[in-house]
């Protein structure tokens, strides 16, 4: 019996690393802030047993992981990183890990740019890698970062994988490509368009979407004005399902979006889902109010989502479905 429960406890703390490991691993390639990180298991650890053995395995499933070599995230974000290993590991007392300083040594003299990659770490192990601004707005556009609504929204759509497998889908403001390019990893659609209108964010599109081994015909970015768009355009794409994430954000183009939604809809049978962060109560509730008029109605998609990434949760974040 003793012999079992041994085990039993031992089992419990390799599934307690191993979960330890992956947060730390999430956190660090989507470079979350750093007080969101598991430190407090870390500290426990190197107070119990006075190893560094922790600190290597947390290194190896971030700075010395092969991802980081190719998808490397901020100079900044890594060296400040490493240094709260190196603290928290000299304020336990532990031997020094030559690993460690190494990798410190690396980034110390990199220089910082204004672009990054962020990865993020879907269920079954592998990434979506995003080359994003530093700069939440830069180039006179937010389209260059990956927003919380748009995080939300590819959560729902690895719990709804059925609304887009086998089916045509049409992205509206795509921005970096987060929410698209999880969908086109995970959900298997038929087709998948991509489309936004500035020419930077469509630049920063087109590479990722390269980036991520998606390629034409199945996948594609398209421009995309909202004011422009023709029933015609819509039809051509032929969209069963049409989504968008964090657009909108500015009343002065909500106008532009619900006539668009009010053509996508006339001129097809795509379900469509529009998911905000609510920062702006007026905003949102302007943009609500314009779809009625349009005589579009909604419904709120209620129910929790996996928590696959990293973000701020505290976020009033509404995931809406449109029909008439």
């Amino acid at each position: 019996m003793e012999h079992c429960e041994q085990n039993q406890t031992s089992d419990r703390e390799t599934l307690n690393k191993t979960d330890i490991l992956r947060d730390f691993q999430v956190s660090f390639f989507a470079m979350n802030r750093l007080v969101s990180f598991p430190w407090a298991f870390l500290e426990k650890d190197l107070e119990s047993n006075k190893s560094s053995d922790l600190i290597l395995d947390i290194l190896k499933q971030t700075c010395l992981h092969s991802l980081c070599r190719k998808f490397p995230p901020l100079v900044r974000f890594r060296k400040l990183f490493l240094s709260e290993l190196i603290r928290r590991q000299e304020a336990a007392g532990c031997d020094p890990l030559d690993e460690l300083y190494d990798a410190l040594a690396e980034v110390v003299g990199a220089e910082d740019t204004t672009e990054c990659y962020k990865s993020y770490m879907l269920p079954g192990g592998d990434a979506v890698s995003l080359l994003e601004n530093v700069a939440l707005i830069s180039e006179g556009t937010t389209g260059l970062v990956t927003w919380e609504a748009a995080l939300y929204l590819a959560e729902w759509a690895l719990d709804h994988q059925q609304v887009f497998t086998g089916r045509t889908v049409l992205e509206l403001g795509s921005g970096v490509g987060l929410t698209g390019v999880t969908i086109c990893r995970s959900c298997s659609p038929n087709r998948f368009v991509f489309s936004d209108c500035h020419s930077s964010v469509l630049q920063k599109l087109r590479s990722n979407v390269q980036l991520n081994g998606l390629t034409e015909p199945t996948v594609s970015v398209e421009e995309m004005d909202w004011t422009a768009a023709t029933e015609e355009h819509i039809k051509r794409i032929g969209p069963d399902a049409v989504i968008a994430a964090d657009v909108v954000y500015d009343p002065d183009v909500a106008g532009s979006l619900v006539k668009l939604l009010s053509k996508i809809l006339n001129c097809s049978s795509a379900e469509v889902f529009i998911c905000s962060t609510i920062r702006n109560q007026e905003t949102y509730g302007g943009f609500k109010q314009q779809l009625e008029t349009a005589g579009i109605s909604h419904r709120v998609m209620t129910g929790a989502v996996s928590h696959v990434f990293p973000y701020n949760r505290a976020s009033s974040i509404e995931l809406i479905q449109l029909y008439t």
